[in-house]
């Protein structure tokens, strides 16, 4: 395996982060494009405006037209972490300020597919809704609300996804992302989408000296905003950084809903220690596993019950699904690397810049995790297709850094009319519907615009930031790493490189690789792992000396904190 590491570069206009800050958060900062201490300021008061967000005022004129009509508002929203988030946080508000009649639907993700489709509506239409809110959905749905509009059923779309030319005729529309929008963050998830919409609706009824109002904020669902925003793995912004900073704050101290604490204590981690990669890793999975294999009503529900109980019942319950899930996609990810060596990728002459990936027994809802993982071995865009009850292939794809995968579907639908049945997405993810006959020239297609974006020679770098001097590599920088994000999308948990001898190392489980390592510049040795490691059964224990890129992790066991080397990619060294 050769060295893949490179280094990333602080910008050029000089930090002042102040003396108090650690060194090695200092230049972490700066390479991530921070130069001013008040850029790490997490405080609610630091939130864009909400009076900023295009769209509010009218949105919010709708939801008060149907509050003094008593008219039912049913949210309709997606069957994903951010979905889920979304949907509870618009239930539980709305009820808290005085809506006496509002409810929800998520749909089976295999039976209707994706968005306000003509078939929701219909479904919506048996509960006599008088509005229908998307959340996390809803800007690509023109059928859909048209068939609400024959229903005489009002929509108003909060959704986050990029928009097509043409909008949807709804009654009214919040997103980021619409053509024009000066919001200064495009980067919120769904549910933060729905967060500013709430707490712009609690402002106005505060002005009208509504009593549900007086006094309370929604910022007391800000877990939710948290669990949804990491979840859908959007950019952590300035604006992001808040919302799952505060939403942290608030589960340390257990004031979060007690489904997110029923989550957490099936993954075996503390509330009070928690911090985003919890969420993402721990908590996240088991909540998508509802939407992926079965009905994302179940994790709606874990989050909208106040019964401790209940809460416990409904995580034990997405724990197994989630369980299911891992047996069923290690099994697809095994066919999918399977088919991928076949096609020689690191091959001179056959290096292919966007891979599609289809076999008749996989799981639609398992396909979208199977194309991340894949992405992750080969370092290129990819798109994982199941077939659908209907017949058609439903694919998600998964990107890589400098390739917006939305971009690049929706040029391949403007080239090839007709190949796509529908699609959408963000730049790092998107879904996709086609039919089977399309998949060979989609293949093509897609093969061949992703070329016009990648550039072959910077496929597969890992980036860190340098090397660590010996008393640097301490528990306490660890600490203080864990302590100093929220790290995620965008804006990456710091990774460092170096030079070790390896002094030991051994398999744990089946796939994972630990080792004792030493720095060539330090004479102190150090416990290290690699997760997934030996996944590939022609891997052989290294020894000697190797070039490690890795993150400083805490260790905890039975009270004693050590620290760890977490490694991410292990290039063996000349005496390797």
């Amino acid at each position: 395996m050769t060295d893949r590491t490179i280094r990333r570069r602080a910008g050029t206009a000089p930090a002042d982060f102040g003396p108090e800050l650690h060194p090695v958060l200092r230049r972490v900062y700066a390479a991530r494009g921070l130069t001013r201490s008040d850029e790490l300021a997490l405080g609610l008061d630091r939130l864009l405006p909400v009076r900023t967000l295009e769209g509010l005022n009218h949105a919010v004129d709708v939801l008060l037209e149907h509050l003094d009509t008593g008219s039912r508002v049913l949210v309709v929203g997606d069957f994903d972490a951010d979905g889920a988030t979304s949907s509870a946080l618009v239930v539980r508000v709305l009820k808290r300020l005085g809506f006496m009649n509002v409810g929800y639907l998520v749909p089976n993700r295999f039976r209707y597919g994706y968005g306000l489709t003509p078939e929701i509506v219909a479904l919506a239409a048996e509960q006599a809704p008088g509005l229908i809110v998307t959340v996390d959905n809803g800007i690509s749905s023109h059928a859909g609300v048209a068939e609400a509009q024959r229903r005489h059923i009002d929509v108003l779309i909060t959704d986050h996804h990029l928009p097509a030319a043409e909008l949807p005729a709804a009654r009214a529309i919040v997103n980021p992302n619409l053509a024009g929008a000066s919001f200064a963050s495009h980067a919120l998830a769904g549910v933060g989408v729905a967060f500013y919409l709430l707490a712009a609706l609690v402002r106005r009824l505060q002005e009208r000296g509504a009593a549900t109002a007086n006094g309370w904020s929604p910022a007391e669902f800000l877990d939710l905003v948290a669990l949804g925003t990491v979840a859908d793995l959007v950019p952590l912004d300035h604006n992001n950084r808040i919302l799952v900073s505060q939403g942290l704050r608030r589960i340390r101290a257990g004031r979060c809903v007690p489904g997110i604490t029923a989550l957490l204590e099936q993954a075996n981690r503390r509330p009070a220690g928690i911090v985003a990669q919890d969420l993402g890793f721990a908590v996240a999975p088991r909540l998508n596993a509802a939407g992926r294999l079965d009905d994302m009503s179940l994790g709606i529900e874990c989050l909208l019950t106040d019964d401790a109980t209940v809460a416990r019942r409904l995580a034990a319950r997405l724990s197994e699904l989630n369980a299911e899930r891992r047996e069923i996609e290690q099994r697809m990810q095994a066919e999918a690397l399977e088919a991928v060596a076949r096609l020689r990728l690191e091959a001179r002459d056959a290096v292919l810049g966007g891979l599609c990936l289809y076999d008749e027994s996989w799981h639609q809802g398992v396909v979208g995790l199977v194309a991340g993982r894949v992405k992750d071995r080969v370092h290129r865009p990819v798109v994982a297709f199941a077939r659908a009850e209907d017949g058609t292939l439903r694919g998600s794809a998964r990107s890589v850094t400098g390739v917006h995968i939305r971009d690049v579907l929706d040029a391949v639908a403007a080239k090839h009319p007709g190949l796509l049945d529908r699609f959408g997405g963000h730049a790092m993810a998107a879904g996709l519907t086609l039919r089977y006959e399309q998949l060979e020239p989609f293949t093509a297609a897609f093969t061949a615009e992703v070329d016009r974006w990648l550039d072959p020679a910077a496929l597969g770098f890992i980036e860190t930031d340098g090397e660590l001097a010996p008393e640097e590599m301490t528990l306490a920088t660890a600490l203080e790493l864990r302590a100093a994000g929220p790290w995620g999308q965008a804006f990456p948990e710091p990774a460092f490189d170096g030079e070790f001898e390896l002094l030991d190392s051994g398999a744990v489980g089946e796939r994972h690789l630990k080792m004792r390592v030493r720095p060539l510049t330090s004479g102190e040795s150090y416990e290290a792992i690699a997760f997934g490691y030996l996944d590939d059964s022609k891997t052989a224990l290294p020894d000697g000396r190797a070039r490690l890129a890795y993150r400083l992790d805490v260790n905890e066991y039975l009270g004693t904190r050590r620290l760890q080397l977490v490694v991410e990619h292990l290039a063996p060294g000349p005496h390797g």
